[in-house]
């Protein structure tokens, strides 16, 4: 992953940052909302590593996966929409019900 999908989904990162850095407090980072350089500066101060400790555990930290529960967040899945309409008909809507596709709960007979 990039950063910049960490700095568009800042809150839903919030327990995958804590996860990694315990010492991390939600309050703060409020506060840092998605500025890299303030959460390496923080993490910096919270944890007493060196910068440069810090930037290479961060860049580890982006090798993996975007965390599911990010996936699954309504503004990750807004902006995915919005993506997906490169793909869709002229004239139609991105953010239309697709009834006539039916819903998971819906059954239908043979």
């Amino acid at each position: 992953m990039k950063w910049h999908h960490v700095q568009e989904n800042w809150a839903a990162f919030y327990e995958a940052i804590i996860d990694k850095w315990p010492e991390a407090d939600e309050t703060e980072l409020d506060e840092i909302d998605g500025d890299q350089r303030a959460f390496i500066a923080y993490l910096v101060e919270v944890t007493g590593q060196e910068p440069d400790e810090i930037r290479e555990e961060l860049r580890e930290w982006l090798v993996g996966e975007i965390p599911s529960d990010v996936v699954m967040d309504p503004g990750h899945d807004n902006h995915s929409i919005a993506l997906s309409s490169k793909f869709v008909g002229e004239g139609e809507d991105e953010y239309a019900d697709d009834q006539r596709f039916g819903d998971d709960g819906d059954q239908r007979e043979s």
